[in-house]
């Protein structure tokens, strides 16, 4: 059946106006063969979902195919919704979408801000236009030299494990043997009543060693197509036979085509014949969206990094 221009039209754009649509400065969309439209975030969430069920993904209006291939994007209804009204999550008022972002960070007297003696422990959170009464009254300033080493000795704590990542990195980067590849994680699927879905890459080389990774959604949760929350998990298997045991450390970051957000994680393991596979970790992905992008891609491409300790 073919869409009826003007009811299709007004449709998306009272989605996209109730915010289906993510609100950033650019809006984007998916626009299906028989011109159907769906939010960016939809559309990723829709090929992720038929990834998990192994189904072809499709138009949720006209069930029509849909990938990142068959699907384009209508920069004439993206134009127009950024010109629409949106609402200010603080203060309430409405703006055109294309000047809430600047109005939101910059402007509103109703956006949440912090005390400018946050530095030295001050915890106030509050609305912009009660900062200044809020910085005029604040007691931090007048606290004594010993009682404001403690609260930043406090504060010292939570900024230590992330120096401590980078200095491991940093540590690991002076090593002899270093060695690092581009990995593409491919989909297959078990042959048990109810498929699950792996993924595994083809067989590399690093450090003289032969290697395969192979990774797993929601640690073989019986159907994650049912969870809002997704997560990917991974095992590093050393393919090759050693003459004595190999100590890494390794870890896994983005490749350099992709936008997906990975926080960098060292883990370490002592391969050796009798244990030529680590244990399944976590793929450190910054949430569930992040997820979705990777699953609902044909393959997933990562960068891994090995480093060999010498004793």
């Amino acid at each position: 059946m073919a869409p009826k221009p003007g009811g299709e039209w007004s449709t998306a754009l009272s989605h996209l106006a109730l915010g289906v649509v993510s609100l950033h400065s650019a809006v984007s969309t998916a626009q299906c063969t028989n011109g159907h439209l769906m939010c960016a975030g939809c559309f990723i969430h829709l090929l992720a979902d038929a990834r998990l069920k192994e189904e072809q993904a499709t138009c949720p209006n006209c069930r029509c195919e849909i990938s990142k291939s068959l699907c384009c994007r209508n920069l004439a209804v993206e134009k127009a919704v950024s010109e629409l009204p949106s609402e200010c999550g603080f203060c309430l008022r409405q703006f055109p979408r294309s000047l809430l972002e600047r109005h939101q960070k910059e402007e509103c007297q109703d956006r949440v801000t912090q005390c400018k003696y946050k530095r030295i422990g001050c915890p106030w959170h509050g609305p912009f236009h009660e900062l200044t009464v809020h910085e005029a009254a604040c007691a931090h300033p007048t606290k004594t030299g010993n009682e404001l080493m403690e609260i930043l000795d406090e504060m010292d704590q939570s900024h230590r494990k992330e120096m401590q990542l980078y200095n491991s990195i940093f540590s690991l980067l002076s090593f002899e043997k270093i060695g690092y590849t581009e990995v593409q994680f491919r989909p297959y699927r078990t042959d048990d009543f109810i498929t699950r879905l792996y993924y595994e890459t083809p067989r590399f080389t690093v450090l003289n060693q032969t290697w395969v990774l192979k990774a797993r959604v929601n640690d073989s949760e019986r159907n994650p197509n049912l969870s809002c929350k997704r997560t990917l998990s991974f095992q590093l298997l050393l393919k090759s036979k050693v003459t004595a045991p190999l100590e890494c450390s390794f870890l896994l970051l983005k490749g350099p085509y992709d936008d997906v957000r990975i926080s960098p994680v060292i883990y370490h393991f002592i391969f050796t014949n009798e244990s030529n596979e680590t244990d399944y970790v976590p793929l450190p992905i910054i949430d569930s969206v992040e997820c979705n992008k990777l699953l609902a891609a044909k393959n997933i491409n990562l960068r891994l990094f090995l480093f060999q300790i010498q004793k």
